[in-house]
This record gives C-alpha cells, sequence and structure tokens, in this order.
C-alpha cells in the first residue's frame, strides 16, 4: 500500500474523527432549523398575500366600474361581450352577490399603488438586511423584523379605514420588515448548509412562502366572506396573531451557527464545519471585509441579479393579480376565488420540495452544480412561460383548462429555488445574506412596477378582458425567457476565488506542521503495512 493511497482513503475520517454516515439527519439541528424557517416563511407570505385576496373584498366594485363606464360613454361594453355573458368588469360586478361590494372607492391607480406598496418597503432592507444579518446574526434580524410585521399587520384595517394612504404608507413599513428575511436567512444557510445537502435544506425553508399562499388565499376568502369585524378586517387580525406565537418560538430554537447552537452533537457540527471550511472566514477585529468590487465585476453574480428581476416579474405579477384574474376573467366569486387561487401554489410547494431533492441526487450522482442549477432553473423558468402563454387564450368558457395551465405556470417555478434562487449561497456562502439583499433589492422593483403596468394595461380601452390579460401573460413570460437563458450563459455553481477564506502565513505554516504530522504517521503506518506483506511473503516462502 503506497502513501497516496492511504491517504485518499483514511485521512480525512482520521482527521475529523467522525464518519459522516453517522451524522444525524431527522433529529439534527439543521433540519430544525429548516422547519423553523419553513413555518416563518408561512407567515412572510400570508402577511404579504393577504391584501391580495382582502382589496377584493374591501373595494366598491360596482361603483368603480360604473364611473369608468360612464367615463368611456359605453363604448367598450360591446366589445367586451363573449360567450360567458359580458366580461365587462363593471356588468358582472353589477350583477355579482351583495358581499362582494366592500365600502371602499378605490380606482385601479389607488389599487395599484395598495397592492405594490409593500415592495417600496421590501426594496429599501434588502441590502442593509444582509450585511446586517452577516454581521450580527440572521435570528435576531428575521425575529425582531417580524415581531414589527405584526404590529403593522394589526394596525392595517384602522389604516383603510382612514384613508388609502395611510395604508399605503402601513404597506410599505411592512415590505421594510418582510425585506430582511430572505437575507437573513441566506446568511443563516451560510453558516449551517453543506454542499451536498444544500438544495432540499433551503427549498424545504422557503418553499413555506408558498405554502404561505396556499393556506392564506383560501382562509383570507372564508375570512373576507364569514369573518369578525366586519369580514375582511379578520384576515389581518388572525394572521397577525398566528405570526406572533412563531416569532416566539423562533427566538427560543434558533441559534446563527452550529458551534453558537447549545443542543447540537459533536459529530453534526464537525459535519457542518468541514463541509464548509474553505468558505468559512474568521473575524477580523470584529469587522466584516465585504469585497464589493468583486460582486460588480463577478459573472456569476449578475446572472443571479438578472435572473432574479425577470423571475420576480413573473411572480409578483401573478402574486398579486390571481384573484383579480379570476374575478375578470374566469368569473369566480370571493369563496372560490381564494380556493382556486391557492391551487396553484399547493403544486408550487410540492415542486419546491421535489426540486431540491432531485438537485442535491443530481449534484451528487452524475452533473456539477453549474449544470445542475441551470437545468433545473430552465425547467423552472421557460416551461411556465409557456403555459402563460396559452392562459392568454383561455377564457370562462373553459374554466377547468385555464385553472389547470395556471397551476403549471406557477407551480412549475418552484424549480428556480434549485437554480438561481440557492446560488448564492453556492458560490459564495460566507456573502450569501448580502449577495442576496443585493440581488432582491433591485428585483424588488418589480414588486411595484409590474403593478403599474397591469393596472395601466387593465384601462386599456377597446379590449375585451382577456386580451388584456393576455398582454400581461406575454410580457410575464418574456422576462421569464431572457432570465433563463442570461443564467445558462453566465450562471455557475462553484465557489468564487474571492469568497475563500484566505490563510494567514501563521496558519500555512499551521497546516504545513499537520501535513508533516499526518505525513509521518502515514509513514508509520505504511511501514508497518509492508513489514506485515514481507513477514507473510517470507512465511509463504
Amino acid at each position: 500500500m503506497t502513501k497516496s493511497e492511504y491517504r485518499v482513503g483514511n485521512t480525512e475520517d482520521a482527521e475529523m474523527q467522525f464518519d459522516q454516515e453517522q451524522v444525524p439527519w431527522w433529529t439534527s439541528k439543521r433540519l430544525q432549523l429548516a422547519i423553523l424557517g419553513f413555518f416563518g416563511f408561512i407567515n412572510v407570505y400570508a402577511l404579504r398575500a393577504n391584501m391580495s385576496v382582502a382589496v377584493v373584498c374591501m373595494v366598491n366594485w360596482t361603483a368603480v366600474h360604473e364611473r369608468q363606464r360612464n367615463s368611456s360613454f359605453g363604448s367598450n361594453d360591446q366589445a367586451m361581450s363573449s360567450s360567458c355573458g359580458l366580461v365587462s368588469a363593471g356588468s358582472n360586478f353589477t350583477e355579482a352577490p351583495k358581499f362582494e361590494d366592500g365600502e371602499f372607492d378605490w380606482n385601479e391607480d389607488i389599487q395599484g399603488y395598495v397592492l405594490g406598496a409593500f415592495f417600496w418597503g421590501y426594496l429599501v432592507t434588502q441590502i442593509p438586511g444582509g450585511w446586517i444579518a452577516t454581521r450580527f446574526g440572521g435570528k435576531k434580524v428575521f425575529g425582531v423584523s417580524m415581531m414589527a410585521a405584526s404590529v403593522a399587520t394589526f394596525i392595517t384595517p384602522v389604516a383603510a379605514q382612514t384613508s388609502p394612504m395611510f395604508l399605503i404608507v402601513l404597506r410599505i413599513i411592512l415590505g421594510v420588515c418582510s425585506g430582511v428575511t430572505f437575507p437573513a436567512m441566506h446568511a443563516l444557510w451560510g453558516s449551517w448548509a453543506p454542499p451536498l445537502e444544500r438544495s432540499k435544506l433551503t427549498a424545504f425553508t422557503y418553499a413555506g412562502a408558498q405554502l404561505g399562499n396556499v393556506i392564506t388565499l383560501p382562509l383570507s376568502g372564508v375570512l373576507c366572506k364569514y369573518g369578525f369585524a366586519g369580514g375582511w378586517p379578520s384576515i389581518f387580525y388572525v394572521l397577525g396573531m398566528v405570526n406572533l406565537v412563531w416569532v416566539v418560538v423562533w427566538w427560543i430554537l434558533a441559534s446563527d451557527s452550529p458551534t453558537q447552537h447549545k443542543g447540537i452533537t459533536k459529530e453534526e457540527r464537525d459535519y457542518i464545519n468541514h463541509a464548509l471550511s474553505e468558505s468559512k472566514h474568521k473575524e477580523s477585529g470584529g469587522k466584516l471585509n465585504v469585497p464589493w468590487l468583486k460582486f460588480c465585476t463577478s459573472g456569476p453574480v449578475i446572472a443571479i441579479i438578472i435572473v432574479n428581476i425577470m423571475s420576480d416579474w413573473g411572480a409578483y405579477t401573478l402574486l398579486a393579480n390571481i384573484p383579480l384574474y379570476l374575478k375578470e376573467v374566469l368569473k369566480f366569486d370571493i369563496a372560490k376565488n381564494g380556493l382556486y387561487s391557492a391551487l396553484p401554489y399547493i403544486v408550487f410547494w410540492a415542486v419546491i420540495n421535489i426540486g431540491g431533492w432531485l438537485a442535491d441526487y443530481m449534484t451528487r450522482k452524475c452533473f456539477t452544480v453549474t449544470v445542475t442549477r441551470k437545468v433545473v432553473n430552465t425547467v423552472g423558468m421557460i416551461v411556465p412561460a409557456l403555459m402563460l402563454i396559452g392562459l392568454g387564450y383561455v377564457d370562462c368558457s373553459s374554466p377547468i383548462l385555464a385553472i389547470a395551465l395556471l397551476t403549471l405556470a406557477v407551480g412549475l417555478s418552484g424549480f428556480q429555488y434549485s437554480g438561481w434562487l440557492v446560488n448564492h449561497v453556492d458560490i459564495a456562502p460566507v456573502y450569501a445574506g448580502i449577495l442576496f439583499g443585493i440581488s432582491n433589492s433591485i428585483a424588488s422593483v418589480t414588486g411595484f412596477v409590474s403593478q403599474q403596468v397591469v393596472a395601466a394595461i387593465r384601462k386599456l380601452e377597446g379590449m375585451d378582458m382577456r386580451s388584456q390579460w393576455q398582454i400581461v401573460f406575454y410580457v410575464a413570460c418574456g422576462m421569464y425567457t431572457f432570465g433563463a437563458l442570461v443564467f445558462i450563459l453566465l450562471g455557475s455553481g462553484e465557489l468564487q476565488p474571492w469568497a475563500m477564506e484566505k490563510k494567514s502565513p501563521e496558519d500555512e505554516d499551521l497546516n504545513e506542521d499537520e501535513g508533516r504530522n499526518v505525513d509521518i504517521e502515514l509513514d508509520q503506518i505504511c511501514n508497518k503495512e509492508s513489514a506485515k506483506v514481507n513477514g507473510h511473503s517470507a512465511a509463504l516462502a
């Protein structure tokens, strides 16, 4: 046996003093963190998406569309007829049940501002949130921000009844609170997620966001119709209280790193620290040295930023407007609206988790991280883009087909979670929170811009509702396609040189000493093995 053969087979286990197969999984603290994060993101998206359904209950649609029809002198009514009756939102809502008319006379512009205001605040805190989480710990940032989000949610009914401007300001504040959550969680996974488990851990965590949609949309529809305090206000009271409960549990169980966790086993801690040894940076006098210039000139970082922008345009367009689409085009009442709005996100949630396990399997068995990320990301963007095109040509005469296409368009985009979304942690684990803050900060602009674009398209004259929504879906399709192509060309799954730990001369000397000690031990072992072989040979002779 040569020294090199023995080194490959045995030294890693000998140095680390643990067997990776004996490292716990189902009882592990990294899985516990994923579960905590999962429920956390249920709440993040519940507090974000509740307004999408609530606004349908809050607005006096009869008054809004009556005024719109009068201002256009009835020029569009004839053009908006279809086999389902009048597609005109005005005439449709006039015939709708009484409970669908709310108390607020808000036109399309105000609705767009209310739905898009969240993203103004969401934009502001992405980069600061990533830096603060990296510097002081993601646990504190996530927990404090969600506590503040609960307070803002409780106040929402009062704000709406006071003035649209007060509500818009409050939604901006809610966006400020929510903006730090993804960067904070990315910073945590930079310290917790081993590379070969990274896809499934992060995918499971962020899948909570989509389950938040699944729960919130139908629950909001039911509370809107049957809830207390006048219906729609109960949406905000119930979801705000649930989030407070989660904050308490998070504060008790979460930890910023394996080293700081009091209940973690030695085997799990050593396994995680070893797996992330090349990317874990030592603190330097309490300062965090961030390679900002490297971010700006890195092709993989630029790819993430662009694909984040394109992905968010499509995602936010659908998230905020699915209830309106179901009401205007498919003619569902509010109870059905909430249920069918949730169906795409049930599939989304399942695909996110399936994609995470599939991506880790592909990486472990046959593909590099780079190839895996590009393949699953392409599937998660191009296929939904094609579904949206088909969706634009379906009307209320084929509701089942429309729901199927909508479900596939939203659901299959879950593969993106194992594509570009986890890619920050691949290329720079120690800076993952900051990188996510940068990319998501820029991409968050699409949150309010897309709402204004959709509002403008919905006001186009001389077109029926379906034609207007076709334009909305074509725009989203173009965004998805462009993002997928950029990620194919520039994306990478490799740890970037500027994100690696830079060893000091002292560290290098220490490594050399350790290496010499290991060589001495290996020489002794190899000599013993050779002696045994020679002894056996002599005996045979």
